[in-house]
């Protein structure tokens, strides 16, 4: 019969040990496993009261004027979304000498002007443009034009153009209204960089006024220039120094005028050039042409009743023909000389658009392109007549319109 072998007393103490270890092994696993079970849950928990915590709301008015505007505000709102992409910021640099002319300083300006063409044709003032060393052109989108050429200018307008190297990018031009139609006490918008630091600022307001003259002057550091302007549109939407070269608009979003000069002695009085007085030389550009201005070749002066009396004229509306000084009233050799025009001649239309009533005669051969043929119609010693005149284009140093 095998007897087993004695355990030593050691050998009884090393087992219980190990007893022991294995048993504290798996209460120590244990606990984890609980540790880690408990917190697994806790972070569920937790989870589920925050995506079940009620998110804390804004607090809201009963009615959102801001969503339910008036008709007047939409209008004005709309205009300024439809147009704000087709105003350009304008900024040059100016290099003017000193008095002595021993030196020259460089100085920055700021205008605003229209994009007239997809492919980057600009209208502006041209007393933005005219003394600048360069010029740089900023879209409402914040575009850069560095590559900028001036194209030309009106010899008889504050208007000049200048065309932009676009690439292929296409550009949205503006829709040209028509200004012989406007009405005193329309609405209207104006557009622009007032200040030469708000980019497409909006301002409304109404027509104040038309056929205004104007006597405006910028000056430089050194120089003023001083250039009389005819026929204005006056409003009393707000414009401002950067606003010059920026569109005046009616409720379509329509430019019925070029924002140019501001009444600097009274508040509320600024003043644009018809757009129809841009058309003709407009369409030369476009077409490639440069500036070309039509020409008529007719010295005159608006009426007004008082002017009708001193001038002993039977009309009381219209271009009264006349000398100025020691020049003739029809310039020899021109349209006016070759139709029959003479001294005293009231010119009462031009085609169908009445003189005074829809621009002066400036403003309505404007929109023509020399080598159109225009109807004037004319009062002669209380007489009605209808002459025809082939426009001539418009050479330096001619006076007349």
């Amino acid at each position: 019969m095998n007897q087993q072998p004695q355990m030593t007393a050691q050998d009884q103490r090393a087992a219980r040990a190990m007893r022991q270890s294995k048993i504290m092994s798996i209460i120590a696993a244990s606990a984890l496993t609980l540790v880690f079970v408990v917190a697994m849950a806790m972070w569920v928990y937790l989870r589920a009261i925050d995506r079940n915590a009620a998110v804390t709301e804004r607090d809201q008015v009963s009615t959102d004027g801001n969503l339910a505007p008036t008709a007047d505000e939409s209008a004005v709102a709309n205009v300024a979304d439809k147009a704000s992409k087709s105003v350009v910021s304008i900024i040059t640099n100016i290099e003017e000498s000193s008095s002595l002319r021993t030196t020259t300083r460089q100085s920055a300006a700021a205008g605003t002007g229209i994009i007239v063409s997809k492919d980057g044709y600009i209208v502006t003032n041209k007393h933005v443009v005219s003394k600048a060393s360069s010029i740089r052109v900023i879209a409402s989108d914040g575009t850069r034009y560095d590559d900028v050429r001036v194209v030309g200018e009106d010899p008889l307008n504050d208007i000049a153009y200048l065309k932009l190297e676009v690439g292929n990018t296409v550009l949205t031009p503006l829709s040209l209204g028509d200004s012989a139609t406007v009405r005193v006490g329309q609405s209207v918008v104006a557009i622009g960089n007032a200040l030469g630091r708000y980019q497409n600022t909006v301002t409304s307001g109404i027509i104040s006024g038309k056929g205004r003259p104007v006597t405006a002057s910028t000056s430089g550091n050194s120089t003023q220039r001083t250039e009389s302007l005819t026929d204005l549109i006056q409003t009393d939407a707000a414009v401002n120094s950067g606003n010059s070269g920026g569109p005046l608009l009616n409720r379509s979003g329509q430019v019925i005028g070029i924002n140019v000069a501001v009444a600097t002695n009274a508040q509320g009085i600024s003043f644009a050039i018809p757009v129809n007085a841009m058309k003709g030389t407009l369409k030369s550009v476009l077409a490639g042409k440069g500036v070309r201005r039509a020409y008529l070749g007719a010295r005159y002066v608006m009426l007004t009743p008082d002017v009708a009396k001193q001038v002993g004229a039977s009309a009381k509306e219209g271009a009264y023909v006349m000398t100025s000084g020691d020049k003739s009233a029809i310039v020899a050799g021109s349209p006016a000389d070759k139709a029959g025009l003479r001294e005293k001649d009231v010119i009462t239309k031009i085609n169908s658009l009445v003189v005074g009533k829809q621009g002066d005669v400036s403003s309505l051969i404007g929109e023509y392109q020399p080598g159109d043929v225009v109807a004037l119609t004319i009062l002669r010693d209380g007489k009605e007549r209808v002459v025809r005149a082939t426009l001539s284009e418009y050479q330096g140093g001619e006076s007349g319109e």
